[in-house]
């Protein structure tokens, strides 16, 4: 009988933690390090923050919105270098989130999620997926912007490709979107592909993004 061989574990993911409470840094720490991450800085301000992300380069950033030093959107648009970046946050308001989240971050997730989803949402923003706490969908969804419904990126869109887009932007996988819309898998690829290259941008990441920023949701 042939050996079977354990199928190979990639390194580490890098993480570097920002939050002005210690003990909070402390407790992800821990979480972090018991699942394979390898927590490379810690920064309670904004100044230390960009400081830590550009030394270490780290696969992502763990990101509180309110710190010291000007909050997190400004330590997204102040990297020289765009890092994939999840907002882990107390603050719920529609501010805070649709700030955030339009100054670059990939995800943003409520300080109350279960560590497993926290884990979880980490693991994806290394991989480019947004991940949203189901609370905040309505301030990404929902937003109040008129101005650009005339977009011509989503005009070039088909009526299943903004399908596809807005489930994008809702953080689904694409057999889930496969699911919803009773597709083949290779069918989203291909409607993603298109989206892509409609929209000028290089990834689902930043399609999704694309998307809430723009407040598409009909």
């Amino acid at each position: 009988m042939a050996e079977r061989r354990a199928a190979p574990v990639g390194p580490p993911l890098r993480v570097v933690i920002v939050d002005d409470h210690a003990v909070v840094r402390s407790g992800l720490r821990a979480e972090l390090e018991q699942r394979r991450c390898e927590v490379v800085a810690e920064a309670g301000d904004v100044a230390a923050a960009l400081a830590a992300v550009e030394r270490t380069r780290p696969d992502v950033l763990l990101l509180d919105v309110r710190i010291p030093g000007g909050g997190g959107p400004a330590v997204l648009t102040s990297l020289a270098t765009p890092v994939p970046t999840l907002a882990v946050s107390a603050s719920d308001e529609r501010a805070d989130v649709v700030a955030t989240v339009t100054a670059g971050a990939t995800g943003y997730l409520l300080k109350t999620s279960p560590v497993d989803e926290l884990i979880d949402a980490v693991r994806a923003t290394a991989a480019g997926q947004p991940v949203f706490s189901p609370e905040l969908a309505g301030h990404l969804l929902d937003l109040d912007l008129a101005d650009h419904v005339e977009d011509e990126g989503w005009q070039r869109l088909t009526g299943r490709e903004r399908e596809v887009l807005r489930l994008l932007a809702r953080g689904r996988a694409y057999r889930e979107i496969a699911e919803d819309l009773v597709v083949a898998v290779k069918t989203v690829e291909t409607h993603v592909r298109n989206i892509l290259h409609k929209l000028q941008v290089t990834n689902r990441h930043e399609a999704a993004r694309w998307a809430m920023e723009h407040g598409f949701d009909a």
